[in-house]
């Protein structure tokens, strides 16, 4: 006999493969014309750009270009330092194992290292490191037993789960445009050193939309007319409506934000400005967190009951993370003298703890830029380790966390002693995979089962609990509590005698 149940159905989400790839990126760059020769390089800087990135089976493909910086040192009595500016562009399939084309994604790529070497006076040699963060997911339709009708005679175990289910995908391109005031002294002859991160992100939810928000905090370092170094940060809104139907307030919404280009230039010298184009896709996955009360097991004292189960993965219990991350710590450089420092580079590196309890160790590997009277510029390099307590994440989690420096203050005492204040915005989202049970087609049948005893004394064993004993004598767990006085059923302790007596159905 057919029981009858009701059924719900869901679309569950679960992360298919998360994978690291270290790429290489080369290229030879000949001086151009107008510039002096080269004696030596002394920083570079890029920015990365994604032109396309797609997802096939089995493979991602990615294609873009690094906007590169590099200033140095030139070979003349003149023009002591100098810039070029140049683009280096990749192309790369990254395999990614059953990943398959429809599925969700997402893609952040970052600069490693990036170096130039002088091959001579008039060719360089430029080589970056990028690494490349891949999340694919996937989305499932299902459908769950959630109840089962005129259950008296059936034993059923449910667990409250929260399940992300997802609402829709969508995406925007924010194009912005802005400009970046400098000193009215300076005359800007070139960019020497550029930088950027998308920090500040927020999200606001409105009628079948998302309203994406975030800033690109830009640094520019500058050389002008009169051979003085200088620095300029500037704030650029990127501002987007993404269309997701039915998304709702208190939905999770996973965003992520891929710069495709960047331009920048000095405007006319009279104007004493910099110009900032910026073309941003910023892509969104929403997700309801969906309570449901699945059952995960049932039998029958009186029947035997037959049913269908599968077990499917997905993600649970997710939660999002915002928050700031403040540190206060001392440099100590003590051949600097009398330079000047003129700019700072801050790149946040950080791992989660193998224990998987919320505790990430991390650090902070500063680059630090001096210069002298004599427009002589030295670079040096810090490392300011620190460690961020997010929550207890527990096995099997997912996580991803990434740190952002809104604001950084570097203040230089005597003896070459450096004050480093930064503050870094903390965002993530933390979830679980898990395997639930799906229940289907349940039939009741008459039973052979007998009990011939009256009562029965069972030693707990380990791993035993109070539904598996009781679906093992065909009594009910309830049955077993009150025969036993059992205050937490929860708590059975190995070793604990239990008086099971033959199961009679109460009736009242």
């Amino acid at each position: 006999m057919v029981v009858n149940t009701s059924k719900e159905n869901l679309c569950i989400n679960k992360m298919v493969n998360k994978k690291k790839e270290i790429i290489f990126v080369e290229k030879d760059l000949i001086v151009p014309d107008a510039k002096p020769d080269i004696l030596n390089t002394i920083c570079t800087s890029g920015v990365v750009c994604l032109y396309k990135t797609e997802l096939q089976d089995e493979k991602l493909r990615i294609d873009g270009n690094i906007n590169t910086y590099i200033m140095y040192l030139a070979d003349n009595s003149e023009d002591k330092v100098r810039g070029i500016n140049t683009s280096l562009d990749f192309s790369e399939n990254i395999d990614i194992p059953n990943a398959r084309e429809e599925m969700n994604f997402k893609v952040d790529v970052k600069i490693k290292s990036i170096e130039a070497r002088v091959i001579n006076g008039r060719k360089i040699s430029v080589k970056a490191t990028l690494e490349v963060t891949v999340q694919v997911y996937s989305n499932e339709e299902i459908q769950i037993v959630n109840n089962i009708e005129n259950d008296e005679n059936i034993q059923i175990l449910k667990e409250d789960l929260n399940v992300n289910s997802l609402v829709g995908v969508g995406e925007t391109k924010i194009y912005t445009k802005e400009t970046i005031p400098v000193q009215d002294v300076d005359n800007i002859a070139e960019i020497l050193k550029v930088g950027m991160v998308v920090s500040d992100r927020d999200i606001k939810i409105s009628y079948n939309k998302v309203l994406s928000k975030a800033e690109a905090q830009i640094k520019i370092m500058y050389l002008t007319e009169d051979n003085r170094i200088c620095t300029v940060t500037g704030r650029v809104p990127l501002v987007g409506f993404i269309d997701i139907p039915n998304v709702a307030e208190g939905n999770i919404c996973n965003t992520n934000y891929e710069l495709k280009n960047i331009i920048i230039f000095p405007n006319p010298a009279e104007e004493h400005s910099i110009n900032i184009e910026i073309e941003t896709i910023v892509k969104c996955i929403v997700y309801e967190e969906k309570k449901i009360n699945l059952i995960q097991d049932m039998y029958s004292p009186n029947y035997d009951l037959n049913f269908n189960q599968k077990q499917v993965n997905t993600m649970i219990n997710t939660r999002q993370i915002s928050d700031i991350k403040k540190i206060r710590e001392k440099v100590n450089f003590e051949d600097i003298g009398t330079k000047s420092l003129i700019d700072v580079d801050v790149i946040p590196n950080l791992t989660i703890d193998r224990a998987n309890t919320g505790a990430f160790d991390g650090e902070l590997e500063c680059n630090f830029t001096f210069v002298d009277g004599n427009m002589n510029v030295e670079q040096k390099r810090a490392k300011i380790p620190f460690d961020y307590l997010s929550q207890n994440l527990g096995e099997n989690t997912n996580s991803n966390i990434e740190m952002f420096v809104t604001n950084q203050d570097f203040i230089v005492q005597d003896g070459g002693e450096i004050n480093c204040n930064i503050d870094m915005q903390v965002v993530g989202k933390v979830s679980e995979n898990r395997n639930i049970n799906l229940i289907d087609e349940v039939n009741q049948e008459e039973s052979n089962f007998s009990q011939d005893y009256s009562v029965i004394v069972y030693i707990v064993k380990p791993g035993d609990t109070l539904w598996n004993i009781a679906k093992k004598f065909r009594t009910t767990v309830d049955f077993i509590i009150r025969t036993n006085g059992i205050e937490n059923p929860d708590k059975i302790d190995v070793g604990q005698k239990l008086y099971i007596p033959r199961y009679s159905k109460i009736t009242i």
